[in-house]
């Protein structure tokens, strides 16, 4: 942290299948090792598994799953989560990731609340944008509104899957929200990391991978003393405030089914029977006595080898699926 103790705090958002996990897999290796870090992530459905996706032994991770940290839903949890951070863990760098599907508006806000005792200092606010998909879902969804109307930084991710002239149209959107953008283009969301940052404790301290962060030392200012029941009833007075945003953007569900069948054959034919729009599907399966990362991105999906962390037994063989309610609704109709 820094010499006030206040924890510079970064935002990253992103619609469903924006290439979130992998920028967070690119970042955390470029933390410079004497810095603590802490990532808060945040997952729409029960099952926690871009947690599991994340790779590096030094990383601390918070993660709140089954539903938005800035609606209703897990606001609470949210809060607390919080709380704990600015008592007791105090790192020196948070970042907070955001489910797909979340508005991130009310964030500053939320991080200057009187209960935190000024801790935390919202710096850079970084948004993955799908630019193979954004044209196709941004009026659809007004979560990606939300989300580049919150945001300052705009990483233009898998340029590689853009058809011509689609990266000028997307630009051109995110000003009719944002009259001030900062643009970077990415495939794979590889970015020059030590360009990205400008505000806080990663300026100029990123640019060498082999500074990966394993850092130390909670202090600083001191939040607001609470007990449990004082603590209930403060939120419970938050989440009253007409002035927050805590009604959930979208109508979308999330859902999780396990593949009936071991056999890549039998999985591919059981995805290729879900409805042609389901918005984001994610998960590792063990086919044929291999594991596979499968991802599906607005009715589109891939199957490749897996080559990460290790996959716990709750995660592991588990689909997590997000869309509309029909899509849902279809889906559990054929598992009955």
């Amino acid at each position: 942290m820094r010499a006030d103790g206040t924890v510079d705090v970064y935002l990253i958002s992103g619609f469903l299948g924006s290439g979130k996990t992998t920028f967070l897999n690119r970042l955390v290796k470029v933390v410079p090792r004497e810095l603590t870090f802490l990532i808060l992530m945040n997952e729409f459905g029960e099952v926690g598994l871009d947690g599991t996706l994340i790779e590096g032994d030094d990383v601390d991770l918070l993660e709140i799953s089954k539903g938005s940290i800035f609606c209703a839903c897990v606001k609470t949890d949210f809060i607390k989560g919080l709380v704990e951070i600015s008592k007791r863990i105090r790192p020196d760098i948070m970042l907070i990731e955001t489910t797909g599907v979340a508005n991130p508006s009310d964030l500053d806000r939320d991080l200057k609340l009187p209960i935190f005792g000024g801790a935390f200092e919202l710096r850079d606010k970084f948004c993955l944008v799908d630019a193979a998909n954004f044209l196709d879902t941004y009026e659809s969804f007004l979560a990606i509104e939300k989300q580049l109307a919150a945001s300052d930084v705009f990483i233009i991710n898998k340029v590689d899957l853009a058809e011509p002239g689609a990266l000028e149209r997307i630009k051109a959107v995110i000003r009719e929200f944002n009259p001030d953008p900062v643009f970077y283009e990415a495939s794979y969301a590889d970015v020059p990391f030590e360009d990205l940052f400008r505000r806080g404790g990663l300026v100029g301290r990123v640019s060498d991978p082999s500074k990966a962060g394993d850092g130390a030392g909670p202090g600083g200012a001191r939040a607001v003393e609470m007990d449990a029941e004082q603590l209930e009833a403060y939120i419970d007075g938050l989440l009253a405030d007409e002035a927050a945003q805590v009604t959930p953007p979208d109508r979308l569900l999330s859902t999780v089914f396990e593949p009936p069948a071991a056999g890549e054959e039998a999985f591919r034919e059981w995805v290729s029977s879900f409805p042609p729009k389901v918005v984001r599907a994610k998960g590792v399966v063990e086919l044929d006595g291999r594991l596979r990362l499968f991802n599906l991105v607005n009715g589109n999906w891939t199957l490749v080898p897996y080559e990460g962390p290790p996959v716990p037994d709750g995660v592991r063989g588990r689909v997590v699926i997000i869309s509309r309610p029909e899509d849902i609704k279809a889906l559990q109709s054929k598992e009955t």
